[in-house]
């Protein structure tokens, strides 16, 4: 919400409770007492509720894909001061329909940021391959302060513009395993960041 401006700029949230704050931003705080009570606020994001959602969401892997069609309709348009970002948990992460939206947006290029919200827990533990495969980027925030520290040096360096570029890809793929699978998939990768970290 501090780089975006909704409602003009999309933001999709694939997992309602992680858009609790985005409720509260978007001039709901008075009534988020009611939150999941008969006749209250939703505890999932709702079309009817506000502007500001732009689906109904709720653990079913589709933000991305709706991204990308939300996306190419701006790109269409001619719109592309219209942002699009999509805001993925790691749970949710876990469905095949994600996939197919970021296999989409890659083919096509299609102009939008991709928040992989990851902490861990879905409605219950996380289990599976892909869960094992994202927490090991969790597991030592020592390996990212170190990898963006060996950026930031390189890049002082004479000729960092294109060896720069080849180092921090090197960077990526010896510490950041999910990194390069992103990025196989058309998207730059950024992270991963502590959200908690001011």
């Amino acid at each position: 919400h501090c780089e975006l401006t909704s409602p003009r700029d999309k933001i999709l949230w694939d997992v309602g409770h992680q858009a609790y704050g985005h409720k509260l931003l978007t001039g709901r705080h008075a009534q988020f007492a009611t939150l999941r009570t008969h006749g209250g606020m939703s505890g999932f994001l709702r079309r009817e509720e506000s502007v500001h959602d732009v689906m109904g969401a709720g653990h079913a892997s589709t933000s991305v894909s709706y991204g990308v069609g939300l996306a190419e309709a701006h790109r269409r348009a001619g719109r592309l001061q219209d942002r699009v970002a999509c805001v993925i948990g790691d749970g949710a992460m876990t469905g095949g329909m994600a996939y197919e939206g970021l296999n989409q947006a890659g083919a096509l290029g299609s102009p939008m940021v991709v928040v992989l919200n990851d902490n861990g827990m879905s409605i219950s533990e996380n289990v599976g391959a892909l869960s094992r495969f994202l927490q090991r980027a969790r597991a030592d925030s020592g390996l990212t302060k170190v990898r963006e520290e060996l950026e930031r040096n390189f890049a002082r360096l004479p000729g960092a513009d294109v060896l720069g570029t080849h180092i921090r890809d090197a960077a990526k793929a010896l510490w950041c395993e999910h990194g390069a699978l992103v990025e196989a998939l058309g998207f730059a990768y950024m992270g991963p960041y502590d959200g908690h970290d001011i």
